[in-house]
């Protein structure tokens, strides 16, 4: 459910001394070598992490970056530095900026306001579902929430998805229908349906007509 500035700050060379005029004194010290190697290797992580809130498989991640399942698998687990290229088609297909993965943790901003008319569109792969956020960056807090818009007829797919964390939805419009473990539930508008996402879930929009929800996501320890 993302976020993250699109730079590439701690992977660029240092300016190069961008014009010849700069003297040394007035560039910034350069980051120094340890704390780029860190950050170079945590991008695996970082990648294992978000391939996981989304329920998805090795398979599944290298099909939508057009990558293969064994370069995937060498990027989470650190046995190959992805060049930018392929780092940028993970990144998309994660809904991810590259600056995610490779900018320095910054301190956790302790309020976040988004605007009605200045939310961003999140990226889903069901079909049939809008997602608008409504929340501060999935990285420095741990829940993360968006307005749903589902249409009629459309469902998550034909498997049911498993991953850490929890899920809260409250239905504001319309009908949906939630199959956890197994077990089936209708909800009407006002209810709501907490669950462990690690659960076999799945859900659907079984009218006519649209759907609205608040759909909230608190990721997994």
């Amino acid at each position: 459910m993302v976020y993250g500035k699109g730079r590439l700050s701690v992977l660029a060379m240092s300016d190069q001394a961008a014009a010849a005029d700069i003297t040394i004194a007035e560039m910034p010290a350069p980051k120094p070598l340890p704390e780029i190697e860190r950050t170079v290797s945590e991008i695996g992580a970082k990648v294992a992490k978000a391939r996981a809130e989304r329920g998805w498989s090795l398979s599944q991640l290298a099909e939508r970056a057009g990558l293969s399942t064994a370069a995937v698998h060498k990027i989470e687990k650190s046995g190959m530095t992805p060049t930018i290229a392929s780092l940028m088609k993970v990144a998309s297909a994660l809904g991810k900026s590259v600056g995610f993965f490779v900018e320095e943790v910054e301190a956790t901003r302790p309020v976040t306001v988004i605007r009605a008319g200045e939310r961003s569109r999140l990226y889903t792969s069901k079909q049939g579902l809008e997602l608008q956020n409504i929340s501060g960056r999935y990285g420095p807090f741990w829940v993360a929430g968006a307005e749903a818009f589902v249409d009629p007829g459309a469902d998550s797919g034909p498997e049911p998805m498993s991953h850490p964390g929890e899920e809260l939805v409250l239905l504001l419009e319309g009908r949906m229908i939630f199959t956890i473990d197994g077990e089936t539930y209708e909800l009407e508008p006002g209810d709501s349906i907490h669950f462990r996402t690690v659960r076999p879930h799945s859900w659907a929009n079984p009218d006519q007509s649209d759907a609205r929800a608040i759909w909230l996501a608190i990721r997994g320890s």
